[in-house]
């Protein structure tokens, strides 16, 4: 049955790189994924999975960094002038973009696999050297690109579900296919497992294409060591007043987000582990002759533990809230998107290798048990909430020659490795499903 999968896979590969480059021209940023999800959807309701989108699959409490009603509105427009079902993406109304397909096939483990939707915030290169634009499937959204490889997990995801389709009457168990929006800025995982998509779930796999492993043929098959985080907006209000003759009627929101940003990288580093902290964004003021009224912080903590970046969080929060102080500002502090820490499971890691060692695509010799990630992925939250039910997970890198880095204006990844990852995840789900049941 595994060698029937390869052979099936094989015969997608034009198919899944088609729907690869649509993606890819096609970008939605975390929330308003509506012309993705409205695809996924239809084509896992085509394969004949039992589908779940909107609030059935998406706490709307739990939603984090979420757009305004306007911009969403805006967005669900733009979905349906590219092609996006107009029924179901008005019941994704408020950015409720998640979708759930399940294929029951009888007693057995639930097995969850993931795929992560969304694109960057970041423009696309615009020239002939760039492959995307070259070939004509560069971003046509501006301020919006696939940089990540999340157009390929989505091709995986759903080349996957044709292929268990296609020998459902083999299968002993119930294959869960979860497609998450928002993983970029770590925001759709919370919800999704709030609005119980891990329910029941014995085995749950994910994966990342090229990330710690920049060539066609490597495989990572347990990711450990991601980082916990915590990401924040703080927005500092003061009081406008004439620079040059009432300076003194004023409070500078300018002067106490950089008195924050300075001491928010003072902030000691903890001594049990890995700890992060970072400003990447800082805008502030109106005017050369006007006092700052207004001030923004984009910032972040890592942590090695979870109970590293609470502390590092913590610390944030004081210097913010001293910053306000000294300078008579008001301070209001949101949280943007979370994450825990988490390490993939060494059993389930086990299968993986197995599974991958079997089949010609991957190099033997680059074929790695474990590494760690030293960063964040909201599919921890994922991972963490199986495992604190007994059940395992893992998640695992597919390797792939990239034309740049991850988040990179000219990114863009090997297609070959597309027909190879449905089929690896395939096999995997397989190999879950002839495991006991965990729960």
């Amino acid at each position: 049955m595994t060698k029937d999968i390869e052979r099936l896979a094989a015969g997608l590969e034009d198919g899944l790189i088609d729907r690869r480059r649509d993606l890819h021209r096609f970008p939605e940023a975390a929330w308003t994924e509506f012309r993705t999800a409205s695809m996924v959807a239809a084509a896992l309701s085509a394969a004949g999975y039992e589908v779940r989108l909107g609030q059935d699959v998406v706490r709307r409490e739990s939603m984090l960094g979420v757009p305004t009603e306007e911009e969403l509105a805006t967005h669900m427009e733009r979905a349906v002038a590219q092609g996006g079902d107009p029924a179901l993406i008005g019941r994704m109304q408020g950015g409720l973009t998640g979708v759930v397909g399940e294929l029951a096939c009888g007693d057995g483990p639930v097995v969850a696999l993931r795929f992560d939707m969304d694109a960057n915030d970041l423009d696309e290169a615009r020239d002939e050297e760039h492959r995307p634009c070259r070939d004509g499937f560069a971003s046509i959204n501006p301020g919006v690109m696939h940089a990540c490889g999340h157009d390929g997990h989505v091709a995986i995801g759903l080349g996957v579900a044709e292929l268990l389709a296609g020998i459902r009457d083999r299968l002993h168990g119930t294959v869960r296919l979860i497609f998450q929006p928002g993983e970029e800025g770590v925001r759709g995982a919370g919800p999704m497992v709030d609005a119980g998509a891990l329910d029941g779930v014995d085995y749950l796999l994910g994966g990342h294409i090229g990330f710690r492993v920049p060539r066609t043929g490597q495989l990572v098959c347990g990711v450990g060591g991601f980082l916990a985080t915590t990401k924040f907006d703080a927005t500092f209000t003061g009081v406008a007043a004439h620079a040059g003759a009432a300076p003194e009627q004023g409070r500078n929101a300018l002067l106490a987000a950089a008195s924050a940003a300075l001491n928010l990288h003072a902030i000691p580093r903890h001594g049990q582990g890995a700890s992060r902290i970072s400003v990447g964004v800082l805008n502030a003021g109106q005017g050369r002759n006007v006092v700052p009224p207004n001030a923004l912080i984009k910032g972040e903590t890592r942590g090695q533990t979870t109970a590293i970046n609470d502390f590092m969080y913590e610390r944030a929060r004081e210097v913010l809230a001293g910053a306000a102080r000294m300078y008579g500002v008001d301070l209001d502090l949101t949280v943007a998107g979370r994450s825990v820490s988490g390490r993939s499971d060494p059993e389930l890691a086990a299968l993986v290798r197995r599974e991958a060692r079997a089949m010609d695509f991957f190099d033997p010799t680059e074929i790695i048990e474990t590494i760690d990630l030293r960063g964040s992925e909201d599919f921890a939250l994922m991972l963490a909430e199986v495992q604190s039910r007994g059940g395992l997970g893992t998640y695992l890198m597919l390797g792939s020659d990239l034309a740049a880095g991850h988040h990179n204006a000219r990114f863009d990844f090997d297609e070959r490795c597309l027909a190879p990852g449905a089929a690896l995840f395939a096999r995997c789900a397989l190999g879950c499903m002839a495991l006991p049941k965990r729960l």
